[in-house]
């Protein structure tokens, strides 16, 4: 006989893509992972594992403020931590640091090791296999020579692109971006200042953020500095001006620190900056912005972009506030904002990369807790067609910079001309005088020894 059982969850439409534009914009948190030290830290940096199936977070704490209270306060832990977002109540490992991290990062290469940047300009090298300690702690494998590193706390690192997967690169707002082996971590391999200009040495500028991506090229990076300039570096142009390339230092910087420097996942050639009170997106091609955000209420304070969306960014704010932006929708409006805490935001990452994830993510505050929230479809999972229309919004911002920048430059050209054609009729116009005031001076010459003459001539023939 035949078996006409019917399969009631069968799916008729498993190829069909659902559509999320229509759904409003909405974030919800789903934990909380607090410091354990008695002091509050602000979580200065937030990196996920890169397995995003892993579930975990490697959160650095560190104070940054000058002749800070706090820093003198032996209660206070130098540890930082890797939380396993399904349980917040305690760190699965304590990552325990010659002195308080300011940054920390996943190898992408190798998942179980981790380098990270100390308030004391020292860099650090961790192996999760090798903990060097007591369990659920983790001590440093390598450790650069306080002497031969940063003069200034770390500001950021990175792991590149190398064959060995050991090297990584840190940068400081004492000016330096330091190559370093974690094999050898006594001295940097390689040194760069950020200089304005090498050959005159105008100015050093103190890195405050650093952006490395692969995909936009092996030997090119990213450096947001405290003097709101954008910095790019490429080893392979370093005959000139040491590969330094200086972005708009007129109306187009930033008019602080720029916290957060971070290239779109989907279209490496345009990169975000934050600062101040507006974030900015730029290309590889212009010297100037090509798209500026409206003021925000409250200083920012740091942002990213969503791995997944081409055109959603987060900017994280001094009042607690997280704004999430869609700019392929609206370049004039803020999609949704997100109230995180009631202090100071001071670090955000998302999960996931372009091939999936982008709905959790983790937003750090001012005194050490991190916020794990979850965010609406609509704005984790990418619409149709939205790769292709956001690269021709910012194609089409950066023609209209490009045209703006030849105008410039035409009206620049058309007033110089204008000035010098002006100083060249001024000049005649003042031989013109010259010689009509010489002209009288020899008339009125020739009338007085004429005069002169005729009186001596009468007085004689008296």
């Amino acid at each position: 006989k035949q078996n006409n059982t019917v399969n009631i969850y069968e799916e008729y439409f498993d190829a069909k893509e659902t559509d999320h534009s229509s759904e409003p914009p909405l974030a919800k948190g789903l934990a909380v992972f607090r410091d354990p030290s008695s002091v509050a830290r602000p979580a200065t940096s937030v990196n996920w594992h890169p397995e995003a199936s892993s579930g975990k977070i490697a959160v650095s704490y560190s104070v940054l403020n000058f002749q800070d209270k706090r820093l003198n306060d032996p209660h206070m832990s130098s540890s930082a931590y890797i939380w396993d977002i399904t349980n917040s109540n305690k760190p699965i490992v304590g990552i325990v640091p010659p002195s308080l991290l300011s940054c920390l990062r996943y190898n992408p290469k190798n998942l179980d090791t981790l380098v990270g940047g100390s308030c004391n300009g020292m860099i650090s090298y961790y192996d999760l296999r090798k903990p060097n300690g007591p369990t659920g702690t983790c001590r440093p494998v390598e450790c650069s020579a306080i002497e031969k590193s940063h003069h200034d706390p770390v500001s950021d690192v990175y792991w590149i692109s190398s064959k060995t997967g050991h090297q990584c690169v840190s940068v400081s707002t004492d000016g330096q971006m330091l190559w370093w082996d974690t094999r050898k971590l006594e001295e940097p391999i390689d040194r760069l200042i950020l200089e304005t200009n090498s050959k005159a040495g105008e100015v050093t500028l103190g890195g405050s953020s650093l952006e490395y991506s692969t995909e936009a090229g092996p030997t090119k990076f990213l450096v947001g500095t405290e003097q709101g300039i954008v910095v790019s570096v490429n080893l392979r142009n370093k005959k000139t001006n040491n590969g330094i390339t200086i972005f708009d230092t007129g109306a187009g910087k930033h008019q602080g620190s720029i916290p957060t420097i971070q290239r779109n996942p989907s279209h490496n050639k345009y990169f975000m900056t934050v600062g101040d009170w507006r974030a900015r997106i730029w290309s590889d091609d212009l010297k100037n912005p090509v798209i500026t955000t409206s003021y925000h209420d409250s200083y920012l304070t740091g942002g990213c972009w969503s791995p997944t969306r081409a055109g959603v960014f987060y900017v994280t704010r001094a009042d607690g506030v997280m704004d999430i932006w869609d700019i392929g929708h609206s370049q004039n409006e803020i999609a949704y904002s997100h109230k995180v805490s009631d202090v100071s935001l001071s670090s955000i990452s998302v999960e996931g990369n372009t091939q999936g994830g982008g709905k959790l993510v983790a937003v750090g505050d001012a005194n050490g807790t991190v916020s794990l929230l979850e965010v609406c479809d609509s704005l984790a999972y990418p619409k149709q067609n939205e790769k292709s229309i956001v690269n021709a919004m910012f194609e089409r911002e950066t023609k209209r910079e490009k045209n703006l920048e030849v105008r410039e430059r035409d009206v620049k050209r058309a007033r110089a001309q204008e000035e010098e054609r002006m100083k060249i009729e001024k000049g005649e116009a003042e031989f013109d005088v010259d010689n009509q005031e010489k002209d009288e001076l020899v008339r009125l010459e020739d009338e007085f020894f004429t005069f002169v003459n005729e009186t001596y001539d009468d007085s004689r023939n008296e």
